[in-house]
């Protein structure tokens, strides 16, 4: 069964538009209205400042494994190892 709604422009044209579609439009229009108030996109000044606090640190400590004598002596190992399997 099809509905059919007048175009609002003076004119008799009419269009029909399929019960699927007019179920999906008025959902999502309901989700919209839904979500409005409480639409938090994206994160605050106070998220960002402990996220970058976080990523440096992680940095830091990744800085400090790489440039450490073991780290490096194992990793001059394994390309030693694989050059001499080559």
């Amino acid at each position: 069964m099809t509905v059919s709604i007048a175009v609002a422009t003076g004119r008799r044209h009419v269009r029909s538009i399929p019960p699927a579609r007019r179920v999906r439009r008025w959902l999502s229009a309901r989700l919209r209205r839904l979500r409005g108030a409480r639409s938090d996109a994206g994160m605050s000044t106070a998220e960002y400042a402990i996220g970058t606090v976080a990523a440096c640190a992680i940095a830091a400590a990744l800085y400090k494994l790489v440039t450490s004598g073991v780290f490096t002596d194992a990793f001059t190992e394994l390309v030693n190892r694989a050059f001499h399997v080559i």
